[in-house]
């Protein structure tokens, strides 16, 4: 069940469930992201406050929406400054991913108590919950466009050249190209799988369960 529908049939624990889960999804992610970035010599994250656990710290009101209605969406980007890394290229790919990492290990922690059977049953749905979007949140923002993880992780992974031409393209397109696959994906649903396929995939193998709605 959504949260729009948990909302239209009155079912508030399931809408409660659904917020939740999307607190500890997005506050994990941005929180590694700043983490990694603090490692990495940049006080950039710190001085804003977000090297922290705080849901509220990372909570973004359009993103994070647009992950409970849609299934994809971000938190509050972190401001970080890669000049002050100590290896800007390698620390940014640690930074990039590491809130994807972070959500990988978050979903799976989650999910091994539901395949277990260790977890309350009162806390199964929340369990399962947690797990999907954190997986969703994981392959959305791998997905390498601006302003997504995934592209700064491609550009610090690219031979200098290449990575330049590609910062161009982002810099020329900005969110075009996000945006133009968000609205595609309502005239071709199978867009969707890049996203839904492994997140189905890791959800069995995590939580020994299929799709959780």
């Amino acid at each position: 069940m959504t949260l729009i529908r948990a909302i239209q049939t009155g079912d508030w624990a399931a809408a409660l469930s659904w917020i939740m889960a999307l607190a500890v999804g997005i506050t994990v992610h941005e929180f590694a992201h700043a983490k990694f970035a603090d490692l990495a010599g940049d006080p950039t994250p710190r001085s804003r406050g977000r090297v922290t656990l705080n849901p509220l710290a990372h909570y973004d009101p359009i993103g994070s929406t647009m992950i409970l209605l849609f299934g994809m969406g971000w938190g509050k980007p972190v401001p970080t400054n890669p000049m002050l890394y100590r290896h800007p290229r390698r620390d940014e790919v640690r930074v990039s991913l590491g809130g994807i990492g972070a959500n990988i290990v978050v979903a799976f922690l989650f999910g091994m108590t539901l395949r277990l059977g260790i977890v309350p049953e009162a806390y199964e749905i929340l369990a399962g919950h947690i797990v999907l979007l954190n997986l969703l949140l994981a392959f959305f923002n791998i997905l390498p466009l601006y302003p997504l993880d995934g592209s700064h992780a491609l550009v610090s992974l690219l031979p200098r050249e290449a990575a330049r031409k590609v910062s161009e393209f982002y810099e020329r397109y900005a969110l075009g190209p996000l945006v133009a696959f968000v609205l595609a994906l309502n005239f071709i649903p199978a867009l969707g799988l890049v996203i839904w396929l492994p997140v189905g995939v890791l959800m069995w193998l995590f939580a020994g369960q299929g799709l959780t709605f």
